[in-house]
């Protein structure tokens, strides 16, 4: 497919999303859509790679229905860094070569029930451009810090308490989650006034605990403000994070757990958090205008 030419009248995006068994990222996701296509322009539509509706390739069946004459589409992964999801399963779902060689397949041979086997071919002629993933921007900074101050104005405890401040976000067995959690958190540490650390949920350190726990000491904390960098939220920022942060009651008796997810278990560290001060803990970054400004932009430099 040529990947060239510019974007035309007869041109449309898809915003990809991984998909959840829960419903609010189905909800983030539909007003993330309404608000890019209300600033945009662009006929756009959500496509999900696995569990949710509609998939890539019910996406695309929608826009060649909505679209006249259709002959480009602009496959947007709304992933904050790149992994194997933008990499090797995105491109595959639309139909194009992975950018890398899958290290859990590396003969590209898929068992029968994986999600790369059973999904449902593309049926397109035209071009599809695949983006990058949204990565450190520093529009990102802007939304973080508007979570701080919402998460501020709820707490008990006065403006002079010693606060510090832990970005957290998923983890990854390889590099590029790990690579875009500590570029966007250098960049935040320079125009942060506040203690500061980064942590990872799993699969890479440092773990949540372990930063909290260092922030602390190393600070006499009376509150920390705990910022979920994620899209939307999901069971990470509903189950998993409030319970490595004490929020829920324990429901296993190690000091770790895992559950299956996907292809692979999630395995997380739940060493405790020493540290009985207030802990504040907003919203992921979901529909926020800024984020929608960042997806136009990312798109129009295409145009």
């Amino acid at each position: 497919m040529d990947t060239n030419s510019k974007l035309s009248n007869n041109s449309a995006v898809i915003l990809v999303s991984h998909g959840s068994t829960l419903p609010f990222a189905e909800e983030v996701f539909e007003e993330i859509k309404e608000k890019f296509i209300k600033k945009s322009g662009i006929a756009a539509e959500i496509g999900y790679m696995k569990v949710s509706e509609p998939t890539i390739s019910g996406a695309v069946e929608i826009l060649k229905e909505e679209v006249d004459d259709l002959d480009k589409i602009i496959a947007l992964p709304v992933f904050l860094a790149p992994g194997i999801h933008t990499n090797i399963d995105i491109p595959q779902l639309l139909g194009l070569e992975p950018l890398e060689v899958d290290p859990r397949c590396p003969d590209g041979n898929y068992p029968p029930e994986h999600y790369l086997s059973i999904a449902d071919d593309v049926d397109f002629d035209g071009e599809i451009e695949l983006l990058s993933s949204i990565g450190p921007r520093d529009e990102l900074l802007d939304i973080i810090d508007k979570r701080i101050k919402e998460a501020l104005a709820d707490s008990e405890l006065d403006g002079d308490a010693k606060t510090g401040i832990l970005l957290v976000t998923h983890g990854s067995r390889l590099n590029y989650n790990k690579e875009f959690a500590t570029a966007l958190y250098d960049k935040f540490e320079k125009n942060c006034d506040l203690p500061s650390n980064f942590g990872f949920m799993e699969l890479c350190g440092p773990s949540i605990p372990e930063s909290i726990n260092k922030l602390a000491d190393e600070n006499d904390l009376e509150r920390l403000v705990v910022i979920p960098v994620f899209i939307a939220p999901g069971m990470h920022t509903t189950h998993d994070i409030p319970h490595i942060l004490g929020f829920l009651e324990e429901h296993e008796h190690s000091h770790s757990h895992s559950h299956g997810h996907d292809d692979h278990d999630h395995v997380h560290d739940l060493t405790p958090v020493e540290f009985d001060g207030e802990i504040l803990y907003p919203e992921p970054i979901k529909a926020d205008d800024i984020l929608i400004d960042i997806l136009v932009s990312m798109v129009n430099e295409k145009l």
